[in-house]
């Protein structure tokens, strides 16, 4: 039975409820001791930042450091899990092979899931989207180190709106009063962005149109194919993909407005994680060349390129800061709420949509006309 199915609205608040409590509850285990870091800046109270590149310290102490023989992978939830576990399958048999552990790829459900499994320890190297890639730094430890690219350089997005080709939207401004989806609070292309760039352009979300959390990209494109959304603000690569794999057609869609390149999703590393194998992981990576029907599934990448937070993700925090929308624990439970939320509306919506109509009432037979009585 689909999980959709059954998570009802109480389970998903419960979840999220949990969460709350899972984040706060490992900081007195593992936190440095009182006076022990000179520096964390935005980083949460578990970890250090003494060299100031704005990510988690490696721990001093080697009693901290873990060195799994089996490790967990996880790619963002942008789209389908069990997709990218396929697609991503050449690439966990090369890591097994190279570093001579065990892989395994998990499949996380949402963006605040996966933050929170490598925050416990659970996930040892994760593919996070844009956005998520700073709450996944600031609260889980997480070291970026690597982007998909092609032979040249680095693949990067655009924020893309989109709307029907049919439709007589022009404009950013034309969509006012309509029904605009978003995927998530916390992507950076499908709601951080637009509501940074749309008020100059003359669109101001929540303002000029209710905001419509979809739950992700490829959600708010189909939505948009199928006349549920006037208009998505979405990651031109998941676009890309989802017409290069024939989800939807080009020719039904038109693109409104895109904004400047921004660094796609990041790999990362677990901070405390051995440094000798975490170097060799990197040197996995690096090494690593995208097989034919990997390379076509996943935008036409061949390789892995090295990157820094620091540097990469500058502009993405340069939006977060122009929305006022630091990536701290209190914004990240917010926002884990509100996908929860959003969450629990779609099972109810799909189960309403999954459960077979009710035959209509029968109507009453007219009533047989009584036999004449013979005459007395």
């Amino acid at each position: 039975m689909p999980i959709a199915k059954t998570i009802s609205a109480r389970a998903l608040g419960a979840c999220a409820a949990a969460l709350s409590l899972m984040l706060a509850g490992d900081v007195q285990a593992q936190q440095p001791a009182a006076g022990a870091c000179s520096y964390r800046g935005p980083l949460d109270d578990m970890y250090c930042d003494a060299n100031r590149d704005m990510v988690a310290d490696v721990p001093s102490d080697p009693a901290r450091l873990r060195d799994p023989q089996t490790l967990v992978f996880a790619y963002t939830p942008v789209e389908d899990p069990a997709l990218y576990a396929n697609q991503f399958r050449p690439f966990t048999d090369h890591l097994t092979q190279c570093t001579g552990r065990r892989v395994v790829y998990f499949q996380v459900t949402s963006n605040a899931a996966q933050i929170e499994a490598m925050r416990s320890g659970r996930l040892h190297i994760g593919g996070f989207s844009t956005g998520p890639t700073a709450f996944a730094v600031n609260l889980a430890g997480a070291i970026p180190f690597a982007v998909k690219g092609n032979d040249q350089q680095f693949e990067s997005y655009r924020v893309a709106v989109i709307v029907r080709a049919d439709s007589p939207f022009r404009q950013l401004s034309d969509l006012k009063g309509r029904r605009v989806a978003h995927t998530s609070a916390t992507s950076n292309s499908g709601n951080l962005a637009p509501r940074a760039f749309f008020p100059a352009l003359g669109l101001t979300p929540d303002t000029d149109y209710r905001v419509v959390y979809s739950g992700g990209h490829d959600r708010s494109v189909m939505g948009v194919n199928s006349g549920d959304y006037d208009a998505a603000p979405v990651a031109s690569d998941v676009f890309a993909r989802m017409i290069a794999r024939n989800q939807v057609r080009a020719e039904t869609f038109r693109v409104i407005w895109q904004s400047d390149p921004f660094p796609t999703s990041s790999f990362a590393l677990a901070h405390d994680l051995n440094p000798a194998l975490a170097q060799r992981i990197r040197e996995c990576f690096f090494s690593f060349r995208f097989p034919e029907a990997m390379s076509r599934d996943i935008g036409g990448n061949t390789r892995f390129w090295p990157v820094t937070y620091q540097e990469q993700w500058a502009p993405v925090r340069a939006v977060a800061d122009a929305v006022n929308a630091p990536y701290n624990r209190a914004a990240f439970e917010a926002e884990s709420r509100a996908e929860a939320a959003a969450a629990a509306r779609r099972a109810q919506q799909q189960q309403q949509q999954q459960q077979p109509a009710q035959p209509a009432p029968a109507t009453p037979a007219p009533a047989a006309p009584a036999a004449p009585q013979a005459r007395p």
